[in-house]
């Protein structure tokens, strides 16, 4: 099991910054895949960035040059900064935790913190 929670988030206008972090605790895998998701309302949840233990990224191309995800492997943490923030990136963030065991993939998930953007 693996337990996943979050910091940070709040209400911010259109083009400020804000960062929201994720503390990983638990059995954790030595390679792993920690990302954040985001929810809007009456929308599917969509990835928006992920970073695997080794460093590689990927993001969505909606936040491409905005955003940055770090991880910190030492202390099991994942970071996302946001800037230049739209009122298009208000929405529940998560965060996830992706790892495969015996060729079996485990996903656990936060429990999400809100993020507003908004004048």
């Amino acid at each position: 099991q693996v337990q996943l929670v979050e910091s940070g988030g709040g209400s911010v206008q259109p083009g400020g910054s804000l960062r929201i972090s994720c503390a990983a605790s638990g059995s954790i895998d030595s390679m792993n895949v920690m990302a954040w998701y985001r929810q809007a309302p009456g929308k599917q949840r969509e990835l928006v960035a992920a970073i695997a233990t080794g460093g590689i990224t990927n993001y969505a191309d909606s936040v491409k040059g905005r955003f940055t995800i770090s991880r910190d492997n030492a202390k099991n943490t994942v970071s996302l900064q946001m800037n230049s923030l739209k009122p298009e990136d208000t929405a529940v963030y998560y965060c996830n935790y992706r790892a495969t065991r015996l060729l079996r993939t485990y996903e656990y998930w936060g429990q999400g913190t809100q993020v507003t953007v908004s004048s």
